[in-house]
Order: structure tokens, then sequence, then C-alpha cells
């Protein structure tokens, strides 16, 4: 829960709106590397990380 409570407020509000499980430190890894690049690129990479993930899993595609 530290994790999670020492995340800044949009990537815990992200995190929780997320279409699949995500670790805090996932989320803290991306944050520590784009966070220089402000909050929009933090939650864009969030997303495109997230869609990457989807389409790698056979059970979020459509039959």
């Amino acid at each position: 829960m530290r994790d999670y409570d020492a995340l800044p407020a949009p990537v815990r509000k992200w995190l929780a709106g997320a279409a699949r499980p995500w670790s805090p430190a996932s989320c803290r890894r991306i944050w520590a590397r784009h966070r220089k690049h402000g909050i929009a690129a933090v939650l864009a990479r969030l997303d495109r990380a997230e869609m990457s993930a989807l389409a790698r899993d056979p059970l979020s595609r459509a039959p």
C-alpha cells in the first residue's frame, strides 16, 4: 500500500481505472522515467503500455 500511496494522485487515479491489474511498482518505474516530461506524458505512456499488454493478451481479443 505504501508504494501505491507514494504515486502522484493522477497516476493513482489512472491505476484505479486501468483495464488490467497493474502493480504500483510498474507504475512507479514509468513515472520515474517519464515525469520530467510532465504528468500528461506519464499518463500517455501508461496508456500505451496498457494497450500493448492488452494486445498481447489472448483473452482480451475478440473472436
